[in-house]
């Protein structure tokens, strides 16, 4: 699977993905949590919070940075997959320095959008979260109820029973 297709097999799976009334921290573990579900779908090797390649800045210098989750494949290129609420240049820095080093780098973006399009080789996969009262929901789409008759259907009057007082 190429990268691209990578990318777009794990947003199909997130947009299947819905749940009400939820905090940041909630949304934020249940997106990693399906994204590590659709890591051991794939059959890949699934790390949370994995040591990155971009170590911590002073006074730990000696530690190194962490990604929420990173895959094994075999006969492929390791993925790294931070998953953010807000568009952080720190995160974007990190993936870089992750695709440098020979990993498929994905965001996972959640919110209510838009979101911006980090550089290349980052891909970004988003998922689009309602925001109401600091809660955010994500529901399935529904179509609208039919209310009226068809554009360019005729349609018949109806006489309504006239009630006396």
């Amino acid at each position: 699977m190429n990268d691209d297709a990578l990318a777009a097999s794990l947003a199909a799976h997130l947009d299947a993905l819905t749940f009400a009334d939820r905090s940041t921290d909630e949304v934020t573990a249940l997106l990693v949590d399906a994204v590590a579900a659709w890591g051991e779908a794939q059959g890949f090797r699934v790390y949370r919070r994995a040591a990155s390649v971009v170590p911590l800045p002073a006074p730990y210098q000696n530690r190194h940075s962490v990604v929420d989750v990173a895959f094994a494949r075999p006969a492929a290129r390791p993925v790294v997959i931070e998953v953010d609420r807000t568009d952080r240049l720190r995160t974007v820095h990190k993936l870089l320095a992750e695709a440098d080093a020979g990993r498929v780098a994905l965001w996972v973006r959640w919110g209510p959008g838009p979101f911006a399009v980090p550089p290349a080789p980052v891909r970004l996969v988003t998922c689009e979260v309602a925001v109401r009262h600091h809660r955010h929901s994500r529901l399935p789409a529904r179509p609208a109820p039919q209310h009226s008759a068809p554009a360019g259907a005729a349609a018949e009057p109806v006489e309504l029973p006239l009630i006396a007082d």
